[in-house]
């Protein structure tokens, strides 16, 4: 007779995990498709750049998002007031400080940026936790009250800024060192393009990490996962509510900084005009899914490039085709976590 440890039948039993590869595909073959239609290789490799860069910008400003979704069931058409706050919060540092941004110095120019980054993710990450305190948290469960009462919110935001810094538009130049742009064969790519898809493998990264490699990542998965399971087990969900509506605001703060420096100009509506672009790829992505998430942002913006360059008559509503295929592709987006 042969006898079998508990632990060994245990390690059989458990399911290996496959890799879900389809999703993964449709970027380069998105890209390679694209490329004979552009005809130049140096454009192509240009338009690549751009729309990569500008896609981190909206998985910044939409990964927070997704996870308050996913974890709290919260629709909060509110986040763009997050990304304007952050972006005129920056001016506070940017503009006093224009001798370190218009300084021929990397150093001086990464001081600025970095102190008025710290400062934006700050002001919202505290104005998202009023937000959850005050607005959301009476609703919670009411999306119709939730839609209505979060947009008024970011009506409310948009007005303040007006009182706050003026109706006008403020200029929001790039520091000297991130102007420009670095030659790759015949193709041009604007440094500061780099430095966003720099910043957002960073975000990415960190994001991957914490949610995969640590205990808090593994609750906010579990919880939206089945997040009554994680209370019946001990843990304070509500806790983690409010830590990542507080974390997905920060984010929201950091693209707003990235995103007014990419237009270069700062309008009070400027976070209400990307929630569009940032609802598409929450719903592309999967709701609740990081990774997705980050795949759509990507398509939303390559799909948006090209388009604009090979028909710009159809780029105003490339993003909504691109969601209705993928969406009759996989109704519940790339990558769903939320069963919702």
């Amino acid at each position: 007779m042969t006898t079998t440890t508990p632990t060994a039948t245990a390690d059989a039993e458990l399911p290996r995990l496959r890799l879900d590869t389809p999703p993964l595909l449709v970027l380069p073959i998105l890209a390679l498709l694209a490329l004979p239609l552009v005809g130049s290789f140096p454009t192509w490799v240009t338009l690549t750049v751009a729309g990569l860069a500008m896609g981190m910008m909206i998985f910044i400003m939409a990964s927070g998002l997704t996870l308050v979704f996913g974890l709290m069931d919260v629709l909060n058409f509110g986040h763009g007031a997050f990304v304007s706050v952050g972006a005129f919060t920056a001016t506070l540092v940017l503009l006093p400080m224009q001798g370190w941004m218009q300084a021929d110095s990397v150093l001086l120019n990464l001081s600025a940026l970095g102190l008025a980054i710290a400062l934006a993710m700050l002001v919202t990450g505290a104005l998202g936790w009023a937000f959850e305190r005050i607005i959301v948290m009476p609703v919670y469960g009411q999306h119709l009250k939730q839609i209505l009462i979060t947009m008024g919110g970011m009506i409310v935001a948009e007005q303040m800024i007006h009182v706050v810094w003026g109706p006008d538009q403020i200029p929001l130049p790039l520091p000297t060192s991130f102007r420009g742009v670095i030659l790759v064969g015949d193709a041009a790519v604007e440094k500061y393009r780099l430095i966003a898809v720099a910043v957002g493998l960073v975000v990415f990264a960190a994001m991957f990490l914490v949610l995969n490699r640590t205990k808090v990542g593994l609750l906010i998965r579990a919880g939206v996962e089945n997040g009554e399971m994680v209370e019946a087990l001990g843990y304070r969900i509500r806790r983690l509510f409010v830590g990542v509506f507080v974390a997905g605001s920060a984010l929201a703060g950091l693209g707003g900084v990235l995103w007014g420096l990419y237009k270069e100009t700062l309008t009070a509506t400027m976070g209400g005009d990307i929630m569009v672009l940032v609802f598409i790829v929450i719903i592309i992505g999967g709701l609740g899914s990081v990774g997705g998430c980050f795949i759509g942002a990507l398509l939303v913006a390559l799909v948006a490039n090209y388009t604009g360059f090979l028909a710009p008559k159809i780029a105003l509503v490339s993003n909504i085709l691109l969601m209705v295929a993928i969406l009759l592709w996989r109704p519940q987006g790339l990558y769903p976590v939320a069963k919702r």
